[in-house]
């Protein structure tokens, strides 16, 4: 199972990622060690989780939700409940 996230950062703005252990991933955020990106803007809250079957569906999910723009993605948050 892959999971696709979206992370609001302290600045507001929205991070995708994906990863297979969601709760691990989240750790790695907080630790600072899961990305420049946010590292330079915790804390962050998770505000969006979509499950999928593998890795490949996983990835064209999130290229599909990176290349929305914020208004989208605020949209598509706001849609949908947190873990599906």
């Amino acid at each position: 199972m892959y999971y696709i996230y979206i992370l609001r950062c302290s600045d507001n703005s929205l991070y995708t990622g994906l990863t297979n252990n969601l709760e691990r991933r989240a750790m790695l955020h907080e630790s600072g060690k899961g990305s420049k990106y946010v590292r330079s803007r915790l804390p962050f809250k998770i505000v969006y989780t979509e499950r999928l079957e593998n890795r490949s569906l996983a990835a064209k999910r999130e290229i599909a939700i990176k290349k929305l723009n914020k208004k989208q993605k605020e949209i598509l948050i706001s849609s949908k409940s947190l873990d599906k």
